[in-house]
């Protein structure tokens, strides 16, 4: 595979990192999003439970080298450049119609902002970051979100940004988000559908894992920044 290519999926892509992981929710990734991309050493955790990636990409800086002996050349991308995150580098050069990263948050907290930074850099992706207790992702143009009543729904600005809203127990509209301001963790589904509607590519969206399938065709279904 060329540096220029780029790697494409139909149905989903499932990104793994190097961080803290749990097995059954790859499990459960892999069924929704079955194209299996590594990133660095997210390969060792990969074949550490004997699955195989069909790309590796990142610097490399990290994957063992019993790791980079198990995989074919042409399955290892390696980028240099060191300005950007690992995840970023596999976000620039994967396309798919939604994509879920696992093992980019937990082990260390500079690696779990990092990742939340790369969501708004990548804002045309859709991607689901797996954090374990929750779910994270850049909140699109529009949203309508299927959730129960009393779930938890979080909003976190990473930039000033507005956000419409319906469906939550304390309505957003009119409110200035900013991060060192006014944030909107622990809101609460009031009844449902919740309905999103941000005025730049700034809010994540932060809701319990369980709700993963929900978050999957919602994202789907709306469109996406420019």
């Amino acid at each position: 595979m060329g540096m220029r290519d780029r790697f494409t999926s139909q149905t989903g892509i499932t990104l793994l990192g190097g961080g803290e992981m749990v097995p059954e929710r790859l499990a459960q990734a892999l069924a929704l999003a079955p194209a299996l991309v590594a990133v660095d050493s997210g390969a060792d955790q990969a074949l550490a439970l004997g699955l195989m990636p069909e790309l590796v990409i990142g610097d490399l800086d990290s994957i063992s080298p019993e790791g980079r002996a198990a995989i074919a050349p042409d399955r290892l991308w390696q980028v240099p450049e060191q300005d950007d995150t690992d995840f970023d580098k596999a976000l620039a050069r994967v396309r798919a119609p939604v994509m879920l990263a696992l093992g980019f948050t937990g082990a260390r907290l500079d690696h779990t902002l990092a990742a939340m930074s790369t969501l708004v850099r990548n804002r045309h992706a859709r991607v689901v970051i797996d954090a374990g207790v929750d779910l994270c992702f850049l909140a699109p143009p529009r949203l309508q979100l299927s959730l129960p009543p009393g779930s938890r729904l979080s909003l976190f600005p990473m930039a000033p940004v507005r956000c419409e809203s319906a469906g939550l127990v304390w309505p957003t509209a009119g409110l200035a988000f900013d991060p060192v301001g006014m944030i909107g963790t622990s809101n609460i589904v009031a009844e449902g559908p919740v309905m999103l509607k941000p005025t730049e590519p700034a809010i994540l969206v932060l809701v319990p894992a369980v709700s993963l399938e929900a978050v999957l065709d919602g994202l789907t279904q709306a469109p996406v920044w420019p």
